[in-house]
């Protein structure tokens, strides 16, 4: 494990560090309401990991468990499909009569992605009448992409790493007239992927209700940084300065804490990481810029040292992929860190199935 504590918390990246510009919605409201009108709307269980906490000499851990999630297995049920909601709301208002299913016909949604993401783009695209378009680098499983198939998506392979995919998926964008929704920004792009990041509000939000008291550790696996950023947002607006943010990525894919290191975005290099769906090498710049004002600590992994978590997550019932274990994974070798101690409740999210 390695570890930085966040030099620029309160402060922020400075305005010439070549970031794109922008804030996030940090309100849950609008989109709580928004997600209230969904008819598969549903509210994930927070868990209490007593036996983990007891073994590892804390107070209490509570697991925000996302395996469930609108039959999706993930959180990113929230982000891109919850998009295309929020557009097809605009477009329904707009009009005297528009079924649900037809609002957003002629529409066609493109992204790249290494998971959840085109499986959340696939459905909502469906509900609303628009198309789906998912690339996928060689590293996808083929599964995978059969699952986007059954979501009626259209599937395009393109290069070896997500960044290829990514790259293909903005070409295909602009020679076709699509609409790319991607859960990361950058120079010229953010206003698609602050909707993104709005609907993954929703997760903190129910985490508000189900808990008695706040907590004194959040946990945030990351990969372009949406879910550590909207989380850490929605952390913020509910309970304030006090709960301390850390931000888990893997020793492959640093993507933030370089860029905290730097003081910039920048791109890294690295071997393909196990902890597939974080394994994202350049950061998202509104995600970036908000987690250098907010979060209090940066962290990296290895792939065997969350590998070595598995088994012991598994057997207390939070079994995952090592991408939905990473936050969590943290606690097994945060001894003396992040001034943890046997009073801290600590707030992690279970981010996928295992299946």
């Amino acid at each position: 494990m390695y570890s930085i504590s966040n030099p620029y918390r309160g402060v922020g990246l400075d305005q010439n560090a070549g970031i794109e510009p922008g804030e996030l919605v940090v309100d849950p409201r609008a989109a709580c309401t928004l997600f209230d009108q969904c008819p598969h709307r549903d509210t994930t269980p927070l868990r209490a990991a007593d036996d983990l906490a007891a073994d590892l000499g804390i107070a209490a851990i509570s697991v925000k468990d996302e395996r469930t999630r609108m039959g999706l297995g993930s959180f990113k049920a929230l982000g891109a499909a919850f998009a295309i909601a929020k557009q097809a709301a605009r477009a329904m208002t707009d009009r005297t009569v528009c079924p649900v299913d037809q609002a957003l016909v002629g529409e066609t949604f493109v992204c790249a992605s290494a998971g959840n993401h085109g499986l959340s783009l696939a459905a909502g695209a469906r509900i609303f009448g628009a198309k789906a378009v998912v690339y996928l680098s060689e590293t996808v499983p083929e599964s995978f992409a059969d699952r986007l198939r059954g979501d009626g998506a259209q599937v395009v392979r393109a290069g070896a790493v997500y960044e290829d995919s990514m790259a293909a998926a903005q070409q295909a964008a602009d020679v076709a007239g699509w609409q790319l929704l991607s859960d990361s920004s950058w120079l010229g792009y953010k206003d698609p992927a602050r909707d993104v990041m709005e609907g993954y509000l929703i997760m903190t939000a129910e985490v508000a209700e189900q808990m008695t008291a706040p907590p004194s550790h959040v946990l945030l696996q990351a990969g372009v940084g949406g879910l550590a950023a909207a989380s850490t947002a929605a952390v913020r607006h509910y309970w304030g300065a006090d709960p301390v943010v850390i931000v888990v990525e893997p020793e492959a894919a640093p993507a933030l804490i370089e860029s905290i290191e730097r003081g910039r975005p920048v791109a890294t290099n690295g071997s393909v990481s196990s902890m597939g769906r974080l394994d994202c090498k350049e950061p998202s710049h509104l995600a970036l810029s908000y987690l250098a004002r907010e979060a209090d600590f940066f962290v990296t992994l290895s792939d065997q040292e969350v590998a070595a978590t598995l088994p012991s997550l598994d057997s207390v019932g939070l079994g995952t992929t090592p991408s939905g274990a990473a936050g969590l994974s943290v606690l097994f070798y945060a001894q003396g860190h992040f001034g943890l101690n046997p009073s801290s409740h600590v707030l992690a999210y279970l981010t996928e199935t295992g299946v």
